[in-house]
């Protein structure tokens, strides 16, 4: 009996010492790709006019779903949101400014949740929003930003500035040069917005270097014998709408296709609706500079071009390592972009173009649970606060008690999965929000000032406003009860 009872507790003891690698053996890898400011035009969304083969290889072995949301249009909030699992409102992000860990002290981000169950996680490029927000060593075993190298043609002004009034580095010449810079070339005008060929290859940029660090990572097993973590934080497309000239070469600009935009448009709908971002395009409201807007949607989608080749390297590098088949892989974006629709620019806006962003998750055959079927696609709705609770599902670890997205699993599992009933997004309009909620047929908008509400089957650029029209006073209704609805979860768990 007692060598029984020994072999027993020497079984168990054996068990608890190997546990924790047997348990990281189990868990599946995670790959999250974050663009930064990229809407829907590549071809898994749908859009014929652009190439982005990475893009269709990761769709071809995954789920693309069709009908996901951003929760703020801006890059801050909408990082807080879907990086902790919570509506703006609760998160306390409403800016590019604010910290959760100052207005929502104590809230666990999605890394974190990931480091403390055992994993190895690293953050290359922009994942949260700046270095200022960012977690550090709470959420990473290591965190990493890179810059561009200098533009060539840069160079030699840099140098002869320089023998002129001394380094650009430090004291009055660095504040001079600063002030200089933009006046150079439309690629030095920063976000003001810069645009153009750089004259750099792509492992030369910022984004090309983050791929590089996250191969790296990868041929050196980094992560030992635990399961990794990584996000890959993309920063094209957004402005400055620089790349290398081979993806500029790819979209002649007299070839580009758009809609002009109408001002009949706006006699129907808020002004709040607004912005004034096209004055920082060099655009004035109502006046179709077709030259201008070539320039900027080439170099937009050169952009896009660019980081799809670089997703593709990280691809490649999941293979190459032996991680494909035990790695969940997801790229979206932190929003979408307008381009000149509307005769606006930009985001901070609560249009169809602004608020959906592409979506593709692939999860492995190895893992069972939520393994996704080869090229299958959902119109289901989704929202990017979803994708915390479906990374802790799909790794099964625990997830927190104030997340308000849902997992994903269900549909990764089931292509017709019917998804939410609405999404959701907000946006600022000095201490008022914009609301709006899309179902599988309407778009509808709250402002302080009115309301707006698009028949999105048959009018799916949003180019008419039905919201003072009599037949549509039920839906309208509806709408506003469904709005209610959201609200309040969205604001339930604004307080820890």
């Amino acid at each position: 009996m007692i060598g029984f009872l020994l072999r027993g507790l020497t079984v168990a003891l054996f068990c608890f010492a190997t546990s924790p690698s047997l348990i990281f053996a189990e868990r599946p890898n995670v790959l999250l790709i974050i663009c930064d400011d990229l809407n829907t035009h590549v071809s898994t969304s749908g859009y014929p006019d652009i190439s982005t083969p990475a893009f269709d290889e990761l769709a071809a072995a995954g789920m693309t779903f069709h009908r996901a949301y951003c929760q703020y249009p801006v890059c801050g909030p909408s990082r807080a949101s879907f990086l902790h699992g919570l509506y703006p409102q609760s998160t306390g992000v409403l800016d590019n400014q604010s910290d959760i860990r100052d207005v929502r002290a104590g809230t666990v981000s999605m890394p974190q949740n990931f480091r403390e169950s055992g994993y190895w996680t690293g953050s290359v490029g922009k994942v949260f929003h700046n270095e200022k927000v960012d977690p550090g060593g709470t959420a990473w075993d290591q965190v990493l930003r890179f810059e561009n190298d200098e533009l060539p043609m840069v160079t030699p002004i840099r140098e002869k500035f320089e023998f002129e009034n001394g380094p650009v580095t430090a004291g009055k010449s660095r504040r001079a040069w600063r002030e200089f810079y933009p006046t150079i070339a439309p690629q030095t005008r920063g976000q003001a917005p810069g645009y153009g060929p750089t004259g750099l290859k792509d492992e030369q940029h910022k984004d090309g270097k983050n791929v590089l660090q996250v191969k790296k990572w990868l041929k050196d097993d980094v992560s030992g014998e635990r399961p990794f973590f990584i996000a890959c934080g993309l920063q094209k497309p957004h402005v400055p709408f620089l790349a290398p000239e081979k993806y500029f070469k790819m979209y002649p600009k007299n070839g580009l296709k758009f809609t002009p935009g109408s001002l009949e448009f706006w006699k129907t709908v808020p002004k709040l609706a607004q912005t004034k971002r096209y004055g920082g395009f060099g655009f004035e409201f109502g006046v179709e500079n077709d030259d201008l807007r070539r320039d900027y949607i080439q170099a937009y989608h050169a952009c896009i071009s660019f980081i799809d080749a670089q997703v593709m390297v990280m691809l490649d590098a999941l293979k190459q390592n032996g991680h494909w088949e035990d790695t969940i892989v997801i790229l979206t974006s932190d929003h979408g972009y307008l381009l000149g629709e509307k005769f606006m620019w930009g985001k901070v806006m609560l249009f169809e173009s602004c608020d959906r962003v592409p979506l593709i998750i692939r999860v492995p055959d190895s893992l069972k649970k939520g393994a996704t079927i080869p090229g299958s696609k959902s119109e289901g709705l989704v929202e990017l606060v979803d994708l915390y609770p479906t990374l802790v599902d799909l790794c099964e670890i625990p997830p927190k008690p104030e997340l308000q997205g849902r997992s994903l699993t269900p549909m990764l599992l089931d292509p017709e999965s019917n998804g939410k009933d609405f999404a959701y997004t907000v946006v600022s309009r000095g201490k008022e929000l914009g609301r709006a909620i899309r179902t599988q047929r309407y778009r509808y908008t709250s402002w302080a000032t009115g309301e707006e509400l698009y028949d999105l089957v048959g009018d799916p650029s949003e180019e008419t406003n039905l919201a003072k029209r009599a037949n549509a006073e039920e839906t309208i209704m509806q709408m506003r009860k469904n709005l209610d609805q959201i609200d309040v979860m969205a604001t339930a768990k604004n307080r820890r």
